[in-house]
């Protein structure tokens, strides 16, 4: 059973992405947020939040740097280059790791509930591990956003991968959760799936999701369905085995099909023309395909695994 802490060093990782916009009000309500809990003697003086700037292109490190130096709870985190959501989020919870009792992960656009970080907090003092931010529902969601997200947490429970519904990125681990996470080595990377595997005891926090507060979304239709069959692909096997149903029942309706010629051609009404001929083909060429692509897929994980470069490289810090 994990330990009851009490005034824990909590710390606040965002990646941030081309956030310029929306960086200084992030920075000032995260701030605030600590203090208070600070002066409420929840938490330690040494708690602090941490900007990883994912190789950004605009201005997002140098008002890091500045609010760095404007606000004593915050730091800052350089990447070498842009690695991606996952991987820079991974290299701010593994670097600060040491320095807190717990780390909380939220992105940059406060659209996740701040306000729910000291129900999380009060959850992890008496015992979780893990506490995740769930989304009551998604009446903020577009329509097709929606019923998409609906659609890929049903095809993930289809496909055995161990996700927490209605969650993205944006939940508290401890110290010994984190210290866990260091041992997976896998380049593709999807928190969501693994750190539900980890284990450790888990709770829940539930929250209304907000409205961007500037920017623009770094996640567009095409990252979005890139993300989630990473996400799917990563953690199960499922699809290699979908193969292998397919090619089993394509094998079935071609035994059936064959019987169903031979039987035909011994009672002298074979149907002449090219579509018998050519349908099948273009049938059995387009299954042949998909299933290459699904094994394509899983080859070009192996390749990425096996050259063992690094997930990230850290440029400089702002403390």
């Amino acid at each position: 059973m994990n330990q009851i802490i009490t005034r824990p060093v909590i710390g606040i990782v965002s990646p941030c992405y081309n956030e310029q916009e929306v960086l200084p009000e992030t920075a000032a309500q995260l701030n605030a947020l600590l203090t208070g809990l600070i002066q409420d003697n929840i938490i330690s003086e040494k708690s602090f939040v941490v900007f990883v700037d994912d190789g950004s292109r605009d201005a997002t490190w140098q008002i890091t740097e500045n609010l760095a130096q404007q606000y004593p709870l915050i730091k800052g985190l350089k990447l070498a280059g842009n690695v991606g959501h996952q991987n820079a989020l991974l290299a701010g919870l593994l670097t600060f790791n040491s320095e807190a009792d717990a780390l909380v992960s939220i992105d940059a656009d406060l659209q996740d509930d701040i306000n729910a970080i000291p129900e999380m907090i009060e959850k992890f003092v008496h015992g979780a591990d893990v506490v995740y931010g769930v989304r009551r529902e998604r009446t903020t969601d577009t329509a097709f956003k929606r019923n998409t997200a609906l659609m890929f947490y049903k095809f993930a429970k289809k496909m055995k991968v161990n996700l927490v519904h209605n969650h993205a990125d944006f939940r508290l681990c401890s110290k010994r959760v984190i210290s866990a996470l260091s041992g997976y080595a896998e380049v593709n990377l999807f928190l969501r799936g693994i750190i539900p595997s980890i284990g450790y005891r888990r709770e829940m926090v539930y929250y209304d999701r907000l409205e961007r507060f500037a920017g623009t979304s770094k996640y567009p239709l095409k990252k979005m369905l890139s993300f989630a069959w990473n996400g799917i692909t990563s953690f199960s096997n499922y699809p290699l085995k979908l193969v292998s149903v397919i090619g089993f029942v394509i094998f079935a309706v071609c035994l059936g099909m064959s019987a169903y010629a031979l039987l035909s051609l011994f009672s002298g009404h074979t149907v002449p023309g090219w579509v018998s001929t050519v349908l099948p083909m273009y049938f059995l060429g387009g299954i042949q395909l998909f299933c290459f692509g699904i094994i394509g897929e899983y080859i070009g994980k192996i390749y990425a695994e096996v050259k063992q470069r690094p997930r990230y490289i850290i440029d400089k810090k702002a403390e």
